[in-house]
Parts: C-alpha cells; sequence; structure tokens
C-alpha cells in the first residue's frame, strides 16, 4: 500500500501541532478542540450545503447543454456496446499507472544515488579522521 506524501506531512504537522499545543497548555485535546471546525469544514466541501452550491454554480450549464443530452447519451451508450468507451478508460488508467511507475522509478534512483553519496561522505570522514 502507497502512502500520499501529502498525508504524511499533514499527520506530521498535525502531531507537532498537538505536541507543541500539550507544551503550553497540558490538557490539550487537539482533537475535541478541531472537531467543531473539521465538522463544518467537511459540511461545507462534501455535504448537503456543498451539493447546494454545486447545483447552484452547475445549474446554468446544465440547462444550457440540455436540449442536447439525448444525443449525448445515445452517442455514449453507441460507445459503450461497441466497447470503445471501456477501452478509453483503461488506457486512462494504464497511462496513470506508467505516470506512476515512472515517478517511483526516479524516487527510487534518487534514494540509491543518496544513499551511495552519504556512504561515500561517511568513508572519506573516517579515512581522514
Amino acid at each position: 500500500m502507497e502512502v500520499q506524501p501529502q498525508l504524511v506531512l499533514l499527520q506530521k504537522t498535525l502531531l507537532n501541532i498537538e505536541g507543541l499545543g500539550r507544551q503550553l497548555y497540558p490538557d490539550l485535546d487537539l482533537w475535541s478542540t478541531a472537531k467543531p471546525f473539521i465538522e463544518r469544514w467537511m459540511d461545507e466541501q462534501v455535504g448537503v450545503r456543498a451539493l447546494l452550491n454545486g447545483a447552484k454554480v452547475n445549474l446554468p450549464k446544465f440547462l444550457e447543454n440540455l436540449p442536447y443530452m439525448p444525443n449525448m447519451l445515445h452517442d455514449i451508450m453507441q460507445q459503450t456496446t461497441q466497447h470503445k468507451l471501456k477501452m478509453q478508460w483503461e488506457s486512462e488508467q494504464l497511462e496513470a499507472l506508467r505516470k506512476e511507475m515512472r515517478r517511483s522509478q526516479r524516487i527510487n534512483q534518487t534514494l540509491i544515488i543518496t544513499g551511495i553519496l552519504v556512504f561515500l561522505a561517511v568513508q572519506v570522514f573516517n579515512l581522514y579522521r
């Protein structure tokens, strides 16, 4: 399982903030303090309020495209029955997987080179000590 670097950084930041908060105020419970803010944010981003805001923003465009919807649905159904839609989806997934593999290879190469450089630096340091 691959963990997103952003999530690791977020967790590290939260732990640092909690540690600092507990040093300043030992009775601090960061999670109960943050709960109302997180709930409000989730409601704005994912909840009913977000759904209504999204509908309000997208309604004009939807109404503008409404006359073309039957033809668009017909085209999608044809592509699905001819397996063209599925092939396009699979190729998009494959391309995303290729990009991720290239990124992972670059990270691995960088880590190996960094490890070798650190090892050599330690050896040189020990040699001149």
